[in-house]
């Protein structure tokens, strides 16, 4: 560190002591803010790109220079981050630095004075500096005219000049912001729409009439009974309005239901002046999640935050809620789905678990989704006027339903609940939903609505052919005559005579190709013909001849790359490819088709839409071929490493139609996110495999073609849903169809659970006793544990507990028998706390339980979080380390109980013992960190900052520091446990304790350290 000054001059020592504390200082201290002198050319240089998104350092002139001289560099380089690839690299002035710089100029005609002096710096199309240059030379642009993009860049614009001194006539910020973000709320939905819309016309109204009635927003409300949409009658007598059902618009794949939906909301329900309110939610964007509700709710609460800027606070602070409670759910979610892998757990905790978590779930979704509607009641109440009294129709749109849509859905169920709640607090509500046909559920109290998409009339056929560039009308219609409605079928009709030229010769040519359409019965079949040969033609037109002989037969293969073309692809397709160069070259020419697309820098798949019509066809001469390159894929996968690889192997091992239990034995854990969606291009027999391994809705033809073994898995998933949602007689019905089942099926302990659930106790007891014989003889391990586990519990809800107990040591004895350590664990833990319940508890259980918890190595106990905690919370009174060694090795679970639990027992503690209180706020303080100093300002009460060092990753640490606080009670060590155990029945902290500090009070009325959240 140099202390010798720039000039060479030697400095005398104070000077130099002054300036090496300065410099010490500075490097010590290099985030405080410092004063800093700024050269005259280091300020004109800033005052040059202060109005430029960014600039080439090396061709900046400063105004008044004609060369650049490069200044820009040495000058600038500590205030400028890069932009770019290196390349392509531009600067962009830090905004603390431009911030500055704005607020120094002179004025507004220097700001216009520097933006024309670098125009040859500004890019060629619309941006921020054009923007700003048009509203200071008095010529700002229409708002209303503009796009997206421009609208951003005009704000942009506004912002940087509204921090040089003295300009005037800039549009407000807060209206241009909000214009943006409804812009931007739209923007999905026009590019849907950007190519011509044809026909629909029948559909658009049937949507326009199912939200708003023929006769205007008075009729929108009213019911056939005559009610109104408050709910009472035209007399005045107060009545519960009928919940309207939903309306679902299903159809084949490329019938256009996005785009059906998309044009309805434009031209329906989008309203400048905001007097529809509506929200479109597409399940195939990454921010939502079909299978979390509640993400849906916080995105309806966000775009009606936009469409009601007056309650934008509160809606987005209801939207964060809603995405805080969607994390306490996952891991909610990941309990249960732990809890019902191990066969001990599966019975008694993790069934037991489920039906809690979907409960707690929709009780919680349906409590916030009553907020939200109450909040959109109070917002259209605000602008009402004389002439529209009534409340206008709300359109909830949702696209991409399909994946929740089977029987017994518990996504059904909650949506359902969802519907009804918001509808009864704001009647109005209308939903609309694109996915499969309606499908039964038992949470559903009316029918839905539903539009079937058919195939376009005749002149929306021509007219859609018209736009995609066939601009002969005999020919449109020639096409459409033998094509017929199907919007993708004409699209490729339209791209393969595009192809085929202008010549007549080679159109007529096209047309006589394609089959003549027959009676309905086939129209499906002629469909796919007719699309197949589309295809072919299209294939056909590659320039290339080695693509052209890779392309067909490539549609079998998920990717493809250099590699792939060498080892798999060429052989079979009569290529010669001797080097990984050669390889190349064809995967440069194929990767030009735009019938593919990039999946990652190196690899390219074909589009799905190609894939999905193709996979259908039969491969005619191409057949042998294709099989080829399958068999080839699959030796490719299988010689390589990898979860992804592993994936490609059973995919085209199942495409090859191998049996499913032979290709189920190459199974890996962690494949199954590399095969969503896989089963569209399976038989219903390969379908059937990886249903049952990935879950989902089953279509009737897969379930009836799938081996009797993964329908039984099928079948269980849908009962094991329907039994966590409450209905015991839809799952007992679904339990009646394809039996015998097979010895080691998951079925005969859901067919017990059922029946025990339906008050058939005995029967449900003889009919786990015959099952566990079976699963015996069969030698079904896992299946006898669970079913003696169920055994144990039917035992003790009869209250006979000497049968269970045997039954759990049977169990026990089994699990050691296979070498199942975490299973043995899980029956002890079952046996523990069937003593606990008794007179008389057996100590004895709970001190083999810690044992068997303190011999299993951490890295076992460490892939079964769940159980540790369970065990741990059950034995913590024998096992005074117990907490201690959970703690350390899985940790507490993140949930919102998980806070609640230990906040309570912490203000039960102190409230008993204030002493407690200074060391207890000291270890909170340090959990929360030196600057805990969130959004929302700092957390006082408990409540906030337990869940503050939830978020820092500091709450494991708080709660074994707590372990170590003198609380004579027991209060923290046991609210420690009850929240090691939250959501696998383990006891609670709530219970009375002795001794003294109790001092005759409820323990829930401790008073310790509250903010006002916990008041």
């Amino acid at each position: 560190m140099s202390t010798s000054p720039s000039d060479g001059r030697p400095l005398d020592p104070a000077a130099a002591r002054e300036l090496f504390v300065a410099r010490l200082r500075a490097e010590l201290h290099p985030g405080e803010e410092r004063p800093q002198e700024v050269s005259d050319a280091r300020r004109a240089y800033r005052e040059a790109v202060c109005l430029l998104s960014r600039f080439d350092p090396l061709r900046l002139r400063l105004p008044g220079e004609e060369d650049a001289t490069g200044g820009a560099v040495l000058e600038l380089v500590d205030d400028c981050t890069t932009l770019g690839m290196q390349d392509q690299a531009g600067w962009s002035l830090r905004s603390d630095v431009r911030d500055r710089t704005l607020r120094g100029l002179a004025g507004p005609a220097a700001a216009r004075h520097l933006l024309e002096c670098h125009l040859d710096q500004l890019p060629g199309e619309p941006g921020p500096e054009r923007f700003a240059l048009a509203y200071l030379s008095g010529h700002p642009p229409a708002t209303d005219r503009l796009t997206t993009d421009e609208l951003a860049d005009a704000l942009q614009a506004v912002l940087w000049l509204s921090r040089v001194p003295g300009t005037t006539g800039l549009p407000d910020l807060a209206e241009l912001q909000l214009t943006l973000e409804r812009a931007r709320l739209l923007d999905p939905l026009k590019r849907l729409v950007r190519s011509p819309f044809q026909g629909r016309t029948r559909e658009l109204a049937e949507l326009r009439d199912y939200v708003v009635p023929p006769g205007g927003p008075a009729a929108a409300g009213a019911r056939p009974d005559g009610a109104r949409p408050d709910g009472a009658r035209p007399d005045g007598a107060p009545q519960h309005p009928e919940p309207v059902p939903p309306l679902v618009v299903h159809g084949p794949g490329g019938m256009g239901k996005t785009t059906l939906l998309a044009r309805f909301v434009l031209d329906t329900l989008h309203d400048p002046a905001g007097c529809l309110p509506f929200a479109y939610i597409d399940f195939e964007r990454p921010t939502l999640s079909i299978q979390e509700p509640l993400t849906l709710i916080a995105e309806v609460a966000r775009q009606l935050g936009i469409q009601f800027p007056a309650h934008r606070a509160e809606l987005d602070a209801l939207a964060h809620e809603c995405q805080e409670a969607a994390r306490s759910q996952r891991e909610g979610q990941e309990r249960v789905s732990q809890l019902h892998e191990l066969a001990t757990t599966r019975a008694v905790l993790g069934r037991r678990s489920s039906q809690e978590f979907q409960s707690l779930a929709a009780g919680r979704e349906t409590d916030l989704i009553r907020r939200l509607a109450g909040v959109l009641r109070r917002a259209v109440a605000e602008r009402k006027d004389g002439e529209h009294p009534e409340d206008p129709p709300f359109a909830l749109v949702v696209d991409s339903f399909e994946e929740a849509q089977y029987r017994g859905s518990p996504v059904v169920g909650r949506m359902v609940a969802i519907y009804l709640s918001f509808q009864s607090v704001y009647p109005r509500m209308r939903l609309i939903v694109s996915g499969r046909a309606p499908v039964e559920h038992p949470a559903k109290t009316v029918a839905s609505l539903d539009i079937e998409l058919g195939e376009l009339d005749p002149e929306a056929a021509v007219g859609l052919l018209t736009s995609c560039g066939v601009k002969d009308p005999e020919v449109a219609r020639a096409l459409a005559d033998r094509v017929g409605g199907h919007p993708l079928s004409l699209k490729l009709a339209a791209r393969a005579a595009t192809l085929a030229g202008a010549g007549a010769e080679r159109t007529c040519e096209l047309i006589r190709s394609l089959p003549e359409r027959r009676h309905q019965v086939f129209r499906r079949v002629d469909q796919l013909l007719v699309q197949g040969i589309l295809y072919d033609r299209i294939l056909s037109h590659i320039s290339d001849e080695g693509v052209r002989r890779l392309a067909h037969p490539g549609l079998v293969l998920r990717f493809i790359t250099p590699e792939i073309i060498r080892d798999v692809l060429a052989e079979p397709c009569g290529l010669r490819v001797a080097t990984l160069d050669e390889a190349r070259a064809l995967f440069a020419e194929l990767s030009r088709l735009d019938l593919v697309e990039p999946a990652r820098p190196d690899a390219v798949r074909y589009r799905s839409d190609v894939r999905a019509i193709m996979l259908r066809l039969p491969g005619g001469d191409r057949t042998s071929v294709m099989r080829e390159v399958e068999r080839r894929a699959v030796g490719h996968y299988a010689a390589r490493d990898g979860l992804e690889a592993r994936a490609e192997e059973i995919y085209h091992r199942l495409r090859l139609d191998e049996n499913p239990r032979s290709v189920e034995a190459r199974w890996l854990p962690g494949v199954e996110r590399f095969l969503v969606g896989a089963q569209q291009d399976m038989t219903p027999r390969a379908a059937g495999l990886l249903t049952a391994r990935l879950g989902g809705g089953t279509p009737d033809q897969v379930a009836a073609g799938a081996d009797q073994e993964d329908w039984e898995r099928i079948a269980a998933r849908e009962v094991e849903d329907l039994l966590a949602q409450g209905y015991a007689q839809a799952a007992f019905d679904r339990l009646g169809r394809r039996q015998p089942w097979t010895p080691c099926s998951p079925l005969h302990a859901l067919l017990a659970e059922a029946l025990n659930r339906l008050g058939r106790q005995d029967e449900a007891r003889r009919a786990t006793a015959d099952a566990i014989d079976t699963a015996e003889r069969a030698g079904c391990g896992e299946r006898q544990l669970e079913l003696l586990l169920l055994s144990a519990r039917l035992s003790e809800e009869a209250g006979d507990l000497a049968s269970a107990g045997r039954a759990l040591r049977i169990a026990e004895d089994v699990a050691v028998g296979l070498g199942q350590d975490l299973e043995a664990m899980g029956a002890l833990l079952a046996r523990a706390r069937l003593t606990a319940g008794a007179d008389g508890a057996d100590l004895e259980a709970d001190r083999e339980l810690a044992e068997r918890l303190r011999q299993l190595p951490d890295a076992v106990l460490a892939d079964r979080p769940v159980l540790v905690r369970a065990v741990a919370s059950q034995v913590y009174d024998q096992a005074p380390g117990a907490l201690d060694h959970a703690l350390e090795v899985v940790g507490l679970p993140a949930d919102d109980e998980t806070l609640d639990a230990l906040g309570a027992a912490m203000r039960r503690a102190t409230g008993r013992q204030p002493a407690l209180l200074g060391r207890v706020m000291g270890i909170l303080d340090e959990a929360a960190g030196p600057s805990r100093q969130p959004s929302g300002g700092a957390p006082t009460g408990i409540a906030g900052i337990l869940r503050l060092a939830r978020d820092r990753g500091t709450l494991d640490t708080l709660a074994r520091r707590l372990l170590a606080v003198p609380d004579k009670s027991g209060e923290i060590v046991a609210g420690v446990a009850a929240a090691m155990g939250v959501g696998t029945g383990a006891r609670t902290a709530g219970h009375p304790a002795s001794g003294p500090e109790h001092g005759g009070r409820p323990l829930d009325e401790g008073s310790g350290p509250a903010g006002p959240e916990d008041r």
